[in-house]
């Protein structure tokens, strides 16, 4: 491993200091390394990654901060050949493996060829209005249908591979991956499922129904979520992914969600136990 980039939040490596010793511990070992340093905006047009600014023969991709800075910047990095590592300076979560005080010893077992990559499923969301695509993009964790506003529910209907399954009155849906299956998911009473596996977790928020329960899917199913009229008449309801890029949505509106054709490849550095992360959470 030869050529490396470095991505931070900047809103937890303040100064860049962080980066700025990473860089050049990796430098000292003969190997390349550039860094983006560019302050966090709100109204970025990238979650935490310019692509754009990505060498092209870059191997390996740092990320300093917590969870959600990497799951953001594996979202814009799904689309290159690159691995990703995180190092946290965040909040432990379940993705994070190494800390800044382990960093220099992750950095020569990467060189050394010391370590495996864990590819993790993507979800791939598009919204489509008046038979027209309105947005596309991808989610680690969860694509979330929502409402806004007054305090009203949302009707919607679900269908899957084009067959109709049911209509919901809630407060909304989520449509997680195994990854994601830990987050918003698991706070609205969805299932844990291990990362590897290849599905799609479907958890309505606080339905209008005696039945609450989930429905897992498998990874080659297509789910189309569409818009009905409500019952107040009120627009109020949006779509985001991963928690960001909140599309407002209108009667009629349609989500397609269907695995993405692109993974987000994490490295490893020792097997990822999951049943000892998830028996210490418990």
């Amino acid at each position: 491993m030869d050529n490396f980039y470095i991505i931070a939040n900047s809103q937890k490596d303040i100064d860049f200091a962080k980066t700025d010793e990473i860089c050049r511990y990796i430098e000292s070992k003969g190997k390349v390394c550039k860094s983006q340093k560019i302050p966090f905006a709100p109204d970025m047009p990238f979650n935490f990654a310019d692509t754009k600014l990505v060498p092209a023969d870059t191997e390996c991709v740092i990320v300093l901060g917590g969870d959600g800075t990497l799951i953001q910047a594996a979202r814009d990095l799904s689309s290159l050949p690159v691995i990703v590592m995180g190092i946290n300076i965040g909040n432990l979560g379940y993705l994070m493996e190494v800390g800044m005080e382990e960093a220099k010893d992750a950095i020569d077992r990467i060189i050394a060829g010391d370590y495996y990559v864990e590819k993790r499923m993507l979800l791939h969301g598009t919204v489509i209005r008046d038979d027209k695509e309105l947005c596309s993009k991808v989610a680690l964790n969860d694509i979330v249908l929502s409402r806004f506003g007054a305090l009203n529910i949302i009707d919607f209907e679900v269908y899957v591979n084009g067959e109709y399954l049911i209509n919901y009155r809630a407060d909304g849906l989520i449509l997680s991956t195994p990854t994601g299956s830990t987050a918003y998911n698991l706070s609205a009473g969805g299932p844990i499922v291990r990362p590897v596996t290849n599905c799609i977790l479907m958890t309505p928020v606080c339905p209008h129904t005696l039945s609450k329960g989930s429905v897992v899917f498998g990874g080659e199913d297509v789910l189309e979520i569409r818009m009905c009229k409500s019952y107040t008449g009120a627009e109020e309801r949006v779509v985001s992914f991963d928690g960001s890029g909140c599309i407002q949505l209108k009667t009629g509106d349609r989500i397609v969600v269907e695995k993405s054709t692109t993974y987000a490849r994490f490295v490893r550095l020792k097997r990822h136990n999951f049943l000892q992360i998830l028996r210490n959470k418990l």
